[in-house]
């Protein structure tokens, strides 16, 4: 049985890292403004300050950026915006060959771009970041660039559909103050979890239906 031992990460580790990726995502701006330019926003556990490091792997802690890129004549494709974003991203923390921030090159995944700090000597993964590229819809929805590594293709997909009732929920959540609730009963989900195939956000959305339901949420 996989052992999991998570613990929150303190602020005063993880806001250096994070003021070092403002720097880095700012200097991306400057690098593909020729072409573009792009919001962006923190996301899920950084977003929420609920970072967190499981202290028996070799992963360390990440942090969710979504990247909303300024195309309203759609010029780019979907494998056009990830391109130049990619190579963007190497070209700031990697400009002279060897990394300038600590950061490997840019990995290319399904959902996401994703820089990481490698403890080479130890074999293990300091800290991470994932670029998921968006689009807001404009009638609720959001779509994201995803990579088919099978045919190497890219392509605009909807968020599934769980990702829009969760905003609404959290919102229920926090006015009825059950946010303690929801950080103790996420880390609880997360050190019993036995799917390595499932990510945080899956567990924090179930967290976040779980509170809801033990504390008679209705709309």
């Amino acid at each position: 049985m996989i052992m999991h031992d998570f613990e929150y990460v303190p602020k005063e580790e993880w806001e250096p890292i994070r003021d070092e990726l403002l720097e880095i995502i700012h200097r991306l701006q400057n690098e593909v403004r020729d072409d573009f330019t792009f919001q962006y926003h923190f996301v899920g556990s950084s977003k929420r300050k609920m970072i967190t490091r499981d202290q028996n792997s070799n992963i360390g802690f990440d942090f969710d950026v979504n990247i909303e890129v300024n195309d309203p004549d759609e010029d780019y494709s979907a494998e056009d915006i990830r391109n130049i974003l990619h190579k963007g991203l190497d070209r700031v923390t990697n400009p002279y060959g060897y990394s300038i921030f600590g950061y490997d090159y840019t990995e290319d995944s399904t959902r996401v771009l994703t820089i990481k700090v490698k403890d080479r000597a130890n074999s293990c993964i300091l800290h991470s970041c994932d670029f998921c590229i968006i689009y807001e819809c404009g009638d609720g929805r959001q779509q994201y660039i995803r990579y088919n590594k099978e045919q190497r293709s890219y392509s605009w997909e909807y968020q599934p559909k769980g990702y829009y009732d969760l905003p609404i929920k959290i919102e229920w959540i926090k006015k009825h103050k059950l946010w303690q609730q929801v950080r103790d009963n996420y880390i609880d989900k997360k050190n019993t979890n036995t799917d390595d195939n499932k990510k945080s956000r899956s567990i924090f959305a179930e967290t976040i239906h779980q509170v809801c339901q033990q504390n008679g949420y209705y709309r």
